[in-house]
């Protein structure tokens, strides 16, 4: 999706199979690399197949039968496994030298108080970071595609970029036992852990100038990642504010938002494993309807919780009646449509 992609398919390559369609889709050269990945892989069947053996998938494809989701929806983002490389040695740095402007969006996680802040910046480029804080082992993930973030404890394990997309989200996979996880659900849908949830920590969209005057002391996730990347450039061209959705996604009919809408959704699986299907709560909040109301009392899992806008950190918050955060992410509204099914 981002760099390093070159494959071929019957002895082309796959820049030549959709450079002419790509160019004339772009709105900008910005745009293109985005385009032209998502043009590829959805050339035909027979190309998936070959990019599907091209990217080392046929042993997964061997547990197709327990696999909670239909595998023809599993689709080739356009790199291989750990093409987008997750940053696992993470640097961090202080208010006072991080490159990071006050405007900057940041995802910021605080454990037995400790508080670190993730910069988007970074996390366009890379999608998972395995950190350990407040002596906890967590990976913080972000989909740019679904704007989606998910943040949870990892044990021993660290978790990769696999290369994959279902429904247009990030696939995750454990490096110990190679299973997949639907990033918006944080669900095993393949392998060992399948149907398996992830604990989920609270994690937070803000900027980082909001951020740093609730947490001062807070590390920021530095540009030292041992990797070559343009941090000061985002790599998606419009894609964040226009309509278009690159790859299949279902459910748009009911939609009503643009998809690009920013929502934040709250979930808990309940034990059942229907395909393709998330089973148990789950609800959404506009921000930019919950932003103009007073703070909503609604039933989740047969529980009162509450949804109110945090002017400080202009994000939706989530708890319990006790103040508790429940642990939400924001996303692009066409996510959630798509992995739950109503808006």
């Amino acid at each position: 999706m981002k760099q390093g992609w070159k494959f071929t398919v019957g002895g082309l390559s796959l820049t030549a199979i959709v450079l002419a369609g790509a160019i004339a889709q772009t709105n900008s050269w910005k745009n293109f690399k985005l385009r032209s990945v998502a043009s590829a892989v959805l050339v035909s069947n027979q190309t998936q197949q070959t990019l599907d053996q091209t990217l080392g998938f046929e042993k997964r494809r061997e547990d197709s039968a327990n696999a909670r989701i239909n595998l023809t929806e599993l689709l080739s983002g356009g790199v291989g496994q750990d093409g987008i490389p997750s940053i696992d040695t993470p640097a961090f740095d202080t208010a006072e030298i991080t490159p990071f402007a006050a405007e900057d969006v940041v995802i910021g996680v605080v454990i037995n108080g400790e508080a670190k802040a993730y910069p988007f910046r970074v996390m366009d480029w890379h999608e998972i970071v395995n950190d350990t804080v407040g002596g906890i082992n967590i990976s913080v993930s972000y989909c740019p595609l679904c704007d989606t973030i998910v943040a949870f404890e990892r044990g021993e394990t660290t978790f990769g970029v696999s290369g994959k997309l279902y429904q247009s989200c990030l696939v995750m996979y454990d490096r110990a036992d190679d299973t997949l996880y639907a990033q918006p659900w944080a669900t095993g849908i393949m392998g060992e852990k399948v149907n398996e949830n992830l604990a989920r920590i609270p994690a937070v969209k803000t900027t980082l100038g909001s951020w740093l005057a609730r947490h001062p002391e807070s590390e920021i996730l530095s540009t030292r990642t041992g990797h070559s990347r343009n941090y000061a450039e985002y790599p998606y061209g419009t894609y964040y504010t226009d309509e278009n959705i690159l790859f299949p996604v279902r459910n748009q009919e009911t939609r009503q938002l643009h998809p690009k809408a920013i929502v934040s959704y709250i979930w808990e699986a309940d034990g059942e494993t229907p395909k393709n299907e998330f089973s148990g709560a789950h609800l959404q909040f506009v921000h930019e309807v919950l932003k103009e109301q007073a703070p909503q009392i609604v039933e989740l899992a047969g529980r009162s919780i509450r949804a109110r806008w945090d002017e400080h950190l202009e994000t939706v918050i989530t708890e319990e009646m006790d103040g508790t955060v429940i642990p939400s992410s924001t996303a692009f509204a066409f996510v959630y449509a798509a992995h739950f099914g109503d808006e």
